[in-house]
């Protein structure tokens, strides 16, 4: 058991601020200002959406593929697979959080998606549209998150060689594990996996940008850590401005509909805050009956409850389309995060006593 934390929760709170920076502080609000930028250029410029559109092939939009090629490869930059050599050091930490992520979460989500839009909300959207809105919840449950997770493990002092590596090891996963496990849970929620779509997908959005990251550390030299730090720091603005734009365009696309619906995002991030919530608590609950340390276990529960979104936003544009209900739900997922991560945050903070 560790010492009390003497943290106060307005103490707390001004910590989660100064380890933020300005964007992703009010990430909520950014995202909220494009979907509304979206939505007005979408009504008054609709036959510049359809051009835009029309640039694609085999379901992949180049303007969209490079937005997301422009939000991932710093991240990718930032893995550091030589973390691997210390996976040993906190294993249970490790253990709970793999099981969490892959063997819990995907399942869980996919479960919430089809009770509410199946069941509790089956009077209020179209079947057909329900099903999309399920793909778009599958795909952020399977993707765990590879970067907000270090603000995250950092706002609760996490051990910052256990996120590295938990970080790396759910990379490494993602390449072969994430495929399989989206058309399954697509296939249960008889939904037709485009197999094809989706491997190039997992090809082009994970295995390509780690490739390139790793290859960018290594000409930057792997152990000068200060250079990466340098070079990601000056690819951010660009990677705010990819995600920023790729929201525009998807909400340029989905103007329509949610003026027509003004309650669907209302109803869309119903089941990712439970979801969030849920899988927070399951993972915390199970870090602390296994007697894991504040230090492995806050960053631990937060990372199975943060989603990789640009990961899933790029998938669903792949499988199902610019304008689809599936990329309308990891949009969302995009609005829900943050405000709701930054709230488990400062109660991992608060109850570190009981570690």
């Amino acid at each position: 058991m560790s010492s009390a934390n003497t943290n106060s929760p307005s103490s707390v709170e001004s910590g989660a601020d100064s380890g933020l920076g300005l964007f992703e502080r009010w990430l909520s609000i950014w995202v909220a200002s494009a979907i509304v930028i979206g939505i007005g250029l979408g009504r008054f410029l609709p036959d510049l959406f359809q051009f835009l559109a029309a640039l694609e092939y085999a379901n992949v939009n180049f303007v969209v593929a490079v937005l997301i090629w422009v939000m991932i490869y710093p991240m990718m930059v930032n893995v550091d697979f030589a973390s691997l050599s210390h996976i040993g050091e906190r294993p249970k930490g490790l253990i709970v959080t793999l099981v969490v992520n892959w063997l819990i979460k995907p399942f869980t989500m996919a479960a919430l998606g089809v009770l509410f839009f199946d069941f509790v909300f089956k009077d209020l959207i179209n079947p057909v549209d329900a099903k999309q809105y399920i793909a778009g919840l599958i795909l952020l449950g399977a993707a765990p998150c590879t970067a907000m997770v270090f603000v995250w493990s950092q706002l609760t002092k996490g051990d910052a060689t256990y996120t590295l590596v938990q970080v790396s090891v759910n990379d490494v996963i993602m390449i072969f594990a994430f495929a399989p496990i989206v058309a399954l849970l697509l296939g249960v929620t008889d939904i037709t996996v485009p197999w094809e779509t989706l491997l190039t997908s997992v090809i082009m959005y994970v295995v390509v940008p780690l490739i390139a990251g790793v290859l960018t550390r290594q000409a930057l030299g792997v152990k000068n850590t200060s250079d990466i730090e340098k070079f990601t720091a000056r690819l951010k603005p660009f990677s705010i401005l990819g995600l920023l734009t790729t929201v525009v365009l998807l909400f340029g696309f989905q103007g329509s509909v949610i003026l027509d619906k003004p309650l669907l995002i209302l109803l869309i991030a119903i089941p990712l805050v439970i979801q969030s919530y849920g899988i927070f608590f399951v993972t915390y609950f199970a870090a602390w009956i296994w007697k894991v340390p504040f230090n492995v276990a806050a960053p631990c529960a937060l990372i199975g409850t943060s989603n990789f979104f640009e990961l899933a936003v790029a998938v669903a544009i792949s499988l199902f389309g610019l304008n689809s209900g599936a990329a309308l739900a990891t949009v969302v997922g995009v609005l829900v995060e943050v405000p709701v991560m930054l709230s488990l945050v400062g109660f991992a903070n608060r109850t570190q006593r009981f570690f």
